[in-house]
This record gives structure tokens, sequence and C-alpha cells, in this order.
């Protein structure tokens, strides 16, 4: 089995701040590094980390080949990354001291992903594979209605949320993660609560009160492992990886989410995006 990402590929600049700034408040850094992120490389990579088989399906410009070259060491198969005449997508990330963060998107070659491209790599997909997408890039709803029709499962994190978006694709999914603020939205604009949704499985994730899972027998909830966070960037991202990685594994759900829980709660005490991800033997040493 294996995971093929259609996901984000982004230059992550992360400046760290005495707090979030304020509308027409200017601030002083108090450092600044650079990271390789985007929604959908964390996703890649967690995935990989946690053992499963993945093909990243994404853009870059000609500044981002090191981003590729990066996704590569981090044992992501990128022979579906095309290198197409624009930026490479840029994030600013501006962390407190508390791990909160504020982030400017800059979408760059994450809007201009190649049909073509996508369609090379669903040539490859096997029936069973999984196949996610999230709000970072365009031809989501063509990537769901070809994978769906090709037999793969369908996963779609729900971010940056658009509920027009997000319905275009329900249709389509048999995995759906979101967060709190982002379910309420979708409920007001749908009517539909998370366990009325016409998909088989949802996870609903919580912060630092953990996450809900509402699939077949109704709702379970899974608490959070009590971390002092430091930068909260990337561990929703790190959560979801995990969690496709154990379903591709053939994990149960709940022994998927606990190893995610894990990996998420782990994540959020170090500083960065995809270069900080922990690997599975880090989560499996952590809290036993």
């Amino acid at each position: 089995m294996a995971i093929w990402n259609l996901g984000s590929i982004n230059a992550d600049f992360v400046y760290a701040v005495p707090h979030v700034p304020a509308p027409g408040e200017t601030l002083s850094s108090t450092g600044r590094q650079v990271f390789l992120g985007g929604k959908g490389a964390n996703m890649s990579v967690a995935a990989a980390r946690a053992a499963a088989r993945v093909h990243h399906i994404g853009a870059v410009g000609e500044d981002g080949r090191w981003a590729t070259q990066r996704l590569l060491e981090y044992g992501v198969d990128t022979r579906n990354i095309a290198e197409i005449d624009t930026d490479t997508a840029q994030a600013i990330i501006m962390v407190d001291p508390q791990g909160e963060n504020a982030i400017l998107l800059h979408p760059g070659a994450n809007a201009e992903i190649p049909q073509v491209t996508l369609q090379a790599a669903m040539a490859e997909a096997e029936t069973g594979d999984w196949l996610v997408i999230q709000n970072e890039t365009n031809l989501q709803r063509t990537a769901a209605q070809m994978g769906k029709k090709l037999g793969l499962q369908v996963a779609y994190a729900a971010a940056p949320f658009d509920a027009e978006r997000v319905q275009a694709v329900l249709p389509h999914l048999d995995f759906l993660i979101l967060n709190a603020v982002e379910a309420q939205q979708l409920q007001d604009a749908t009517g539909q609560a998370p366990q009325d949704l016409p998909v088989r499985d949802v996870i609903v994730t919580l912060g630092g009160d953990g996450a809900d899972w509402y699939g077949a027998e109704g709702k379970t909830h899974f608490p959070a492992i009590k971390v002092d966070p430091v930068d909260t960037t990337g561990a929703g991202d790190t959560f979801t990886g995990y969690v496709l990685a154990g379903l591709d594994r053939d994990m149960p759900m709940a022994q998927a989410i606990k190893l995610a829980t894990k990996a998420g709660a782990l994540m959020v005490t170090r500083h960065g995006t995809a270069d900080v991800i922990p690997d599975l033997s880090e989560v499996q040493a952590f809290i036993q």
C-alpha cells in the first residue's frame, strides 16, 4: 500500500517574536530560521517517518529544488513534483514564547500544479492506496474525483478552511480531518455536524484537549498528552500524517489516533516544521 499526497511545498521563514503582533504593530524578532514546510510537505514527511511509502504530488519553482531534495532525503518519493516557471511557495511564521503562531502564506507554485503531473501519479496508484488532499493546492476536486474512480481511499485535511472547497469534495471522501473551528464553520455552511457528514471517518482535532473521532460506532474521544509546548506549527500536520500512515499499515483507527497523538505532542516541544517531525522510533519511545 502507499500514500499519494497532492500537497503544498513551502519555504517556511520562522520568526521568534515576543507576542503575535496586533494590527498596525511593528515588532522586532528575536530569532529567524528557515525550514521545509507547507501542510502537504509536513504530512508527507510525517507519514514517511511513520514508516509509510509516500509519493508527493506537487510543484516548486527553480528556487525550490532544495525542498524537493530535502523531501527525498526524508524518504518521500519526489518523482511527481514538477518544476515550473513560478516562485516556490513561502510562509512567514511568527511564533511567540507560548508556542502560538500567526502565518502569512504566499501560494506560489502550490496553486499551479500541472494536471498532467497529477494524472501521471494517479496512473501509478493502485486500488486501496490512500490519496490525501488539502486546501493549499489547486486540483483538489479533480484529484478527489479521480481517486474515487480509481478505487483509492480519499482523505482530506480541510485547512486552510474554505467551505465551498470542502463541500465540493465531500461526496468523494472516506476520511475528513479538521479542527474544532473548521468543524463549526462547516456546520454553519452545511447544517451538518461532524457525525452527520457523508464521510466514513471524521476526526475533529481539539488542540490541547485531544481529538474526537466520528466513525461507524459514533463518537470516541482521545485525550491529549500534556506537554509544555514551544511551537505548535506543524503539529496538526504531523498528527494527520501519522494517522494516515497507521491506517495505511492496517492499524485500527483508535490505534492510529493514539500513535498520532504521541507524535503531535512530541512535535510541539520542538521549534520548526517538516525538518523536526519525529520519526517512529522517537514516537514509540515517547511516554511509555
